[in-house]
């Protein structure tokens, strides 16, 4: 079964929005406190989610004509990066993240930034990303990644 990206559509917010809540309720909890986990993923609301659409690029990752996950862009940073939790560790956000790293890479961005949540901060280390200052307030990790070498 082939993973089809495209750009996220408005009939796409309420399953974005379902993917992001549960991929932080069902995959962070063991890197979180399950309260800080229920803060971060109430954050978004439905109407936040539509926002995101209007002022980012997001690109969803299909299989079988459903939403497993998606990630948003802007300019050369990561904005966001989402698996479906049934679908975690197979390869959905490895595919999400190098297909918008392409797009960077194609816009000659020479690198590509994100703030990582500490329980994904394994996942963008593994793939070549750095760390690029310390731990932000809000509990991010800026994270950066050299695309034109």
């Amino acid at each position: 079964m082939d993973t089809v990206y495209r750009r996220a559509m408005r009939k796409d917010v309420s399953r974005l929005h379902d993917v992001r809540r549960r991929s932080i309720l069902e995959l962070a909890l063991p890197m979180m406190p399950v309260a800080e986990a229920h803060a971060w993923a109430s954050k978004l609301t439905l109407s936040g989610m539509e926002r995101k659409l209007r002022e980012l690029e997001v690109w969803v990752a299909e299989l079988d004509g459903v939403v497993v996950g998606w990630g948003a862009i802007s300019g050369d940073m990561l904005e966001g990066l989402y698996a479906a939790a049934e679908f975690a560790w197979q390869g959905v956000g490895a595919g999400l993240l190098d297909m918008l790293e392409g797009l960077i890479r194609d816009r000659e961005f020479p690198s590509v930034r994100a703030e990582a949540s500490t329980n994904a901060s394994g996942f963008y280390l593994r793939r070549g990303y750095r760390a690029a200052g310390p731990q932000t307030p809000k509990g991010a990790w800026p994270i950066a990644k050299d695309l034109l070498t």
